[in-house]
């Protein structure tokens, strides 16, 4: 840089690098590279006003130095640079209103040039050397010849990066209304100032047959078959007047099908409310009705099932085949499950000498706490027989070893509670009664039972009569299970196992144990 021509030469060179760049980054660092480069200075700085104003912040430097993230705004430097819109040089390190063109301790010599076009502010370049008196002659007139030119290329890109931006926010606009209007169920039409049909949605072009040759026809050419004159002429009053009409009911006589609509007719409006066309939305109430009895059936079937299960199953349980209705069967289901028999050891006998309200209190103060457990343990109360309980585990919902483990458990606390002092039933001449508990794995058939007038969810089966005899098999204070339900508890409880037992409708014994409480 000693001559006229080696000034000219850089600059050209710098500026043309610059006008061949679109992109705001690369003209931004072929801007601080050169200029640092070829000014041979010791380290640069960009900084640029936000879009939204403020103090200019540094967005690219080029050094070994720490560089201020922003610029004073107030200062008198950059206050100065706003009002010149010059560049200013500072050429020794001195007390001075332009000292904070020098970012570094180090620094002794430093200029910055505003990057301007007429109508905006861009930011700054601020170079710095160690050199004292450095920023002059071929040096000066090279960096502000080049921050002059790069000013308006800096500003274009700018503004093509911002238009860039402004279409892709257009473009995902309008695949997000495309998709808003291609998901409506109701058919939406548009319809220009001089009656041509401008837009149709998914749900219009499925049911009404349209196709892309619609588009730019006369609407009621398009229409004038499947709407009545009566609706056509309202549309027409629309299309004049500019003002909405709703809830027109009729016919959409189509050759696959004949839909009930209901349409509503609204101007579209364009900038200062000038009319534009319409906007033809027809609601397809036939699929409205199918969809509203369907609704109605579902929220039967929730009723029934609730109605059916709430006194017997947890509300978790309850809540889950309200919402996947399917899982209750109506004609019944095969299931594997846990049925469990108690029943109260020393009733009979008791029950003798009572009188029969005392017998119903008793027993109602038992199944209170005893029913309450079942259900904490996600079990299904299936009946009551006389003082006996029959529960099971695996129906509606199954999962077979969590179900074996889950009943058993229930025996346990069932059995606990019976023994425990703090016991709130079997009080008085009662004390003396037990819980005898009988269990079985395996089989069965789960559904509704019974007749129109009266339907019962219950279970049927071998699994239901083999825990049936096994509770008679009970003694006081037991729970007795089969080699079924055991394979399924892995080492969750202690067991004793006992002598096989024959039982009314088995040919071999019956392999049993006994869950220590």
């Amino acid at each position: 840089m000693n001559t006229p021509n080696d000034i000219l030469d850089e600059t050209v060179r710098i500026c043309t690098s610059l006008s061949r760049e679109n992109s705001l980054n690369t003209m931004v660092s072929i801007l601080v590279e050169q200029c640092l480069d070829i000014s041979r200075s010791e380290l640069a700085g960009l900084y640029f006003y936000p879009e939204s104003g403020g103090t200019p912040r540094l967005v690219y430097k080029r050094g070994w130095y720490q560089l201020p993230d922003r610029l004073k705004k107030d200062s008198d430097l950059i206050s100065f640079a706003e009002d010149c819109g010059e560049a200013i040089v500072l050429l020794e390190r001195k007390e001075s209103p332009f000292s904070g063109v020098l970012l570094d301790p180090k620094m002794n010599s430093g200029i910055i040039l505003p990057l301007n076009v007429p109508t905006e502010r861009l930011g700054y370049l601020i170079l710095n050397s160690d050199r004292e008196n450095f920023y002059t002659g071929d040096r000066f007139r090279f960096l502000e010849s080049v921050s002059k030119f790069a000013g308006g290329l800096l500003h274009n890109s700018v503004m093509y990066s911002q238009l860039k931006d402004y279409v892709r926010k257009i473009e995902a606009m309008e695949r997000y209304q495309k998709n808003i209007f291609s998901s409506m169920s109701d058919f939406l039409i548009t319809v220009n100032s001089t009656g041509r049909i401008q837009y149709f949605n998914a749900a219009a072009e499925r049911k009404l047959a349209l196709t892309e040759e619609a588009v730019g026809h006369d609407f009621e050419e398009v229409f004038g078959k499947i709407l009545t004159p009566k609706v056509l002429k309202t549309i027409s009053k629309s299309e004049l007047s500019g003002e909405s009409v709703l809830g027109i009911e009729g016919i959409l006589k189509i050759p696959s099908d004949n839909i009930d609509y209901s349409l509503n007719i609204n101007p579209l409006l364009g900038k200062r409310g000038r009319h534009e066309g319409l906007t033809l939305i027809f609601k397809d109430q036939s699929a409205e009705k199918e969809m509203k009895a369907k609704m109605s059936v579902a929220i039967e079937e929730r009723r029934l099932i609730k109605d059916m299960f709430s006194r017997y199953l947890s509300n978790d349980i309850i809540n889950h085949l309200m919402e996947s209705p399917e899982l209750v069967n109506p004609g019944g289901s095969k299931k594997t499950a846990t049925v469990f028999f108690a029943d109260i050891r020393g009733y009979t006998a008791f029950s003798e000498t009572q009188e029969p309200e005392n017998i119903i209190e008793i027993l109602n103060e038992y199944f209170r706490e005893a029913v309450e457990i079942v259900i904490d343990y996600g079990g299904y109360i299936d009946k009551f027989i006389g003082d006996c309980i029959m529960a099971a585990w695996g129906v509606p919902l199954s999962n077979d070893e969590e179900d074996a483990k889950k009943a058993v458990g229930c025996a346990v606390e069932i059995q606990r509670l019976v023994a425990s002092k703090e016991r709130k039933f079997f009080r008085g001449k009662a004390e003396s009664l037990k819980i005898g508990i009988g269990m079985h794995s395996g089989p069965l058939v789960a559904g509704n039972l019974g007749s129109s007038r009266r339907m019962d969810y219950s279970i049927i089966g071998d699994t239901v009569n083999l825990a049936a005899r096994l509770e008679g098999v009970a003694g006081p204070n037991e729970i007795i299970i089969t080699g079924n339900t055991r394979s399924m508890l892995g080492d969750s409880f202690n067991l004793e196992k006992r002598k096989p037992v024959m039982v009314k409708g088995k040919k071999e014994p019956i392999e049993i144990y006994n869950v220590a409480v």
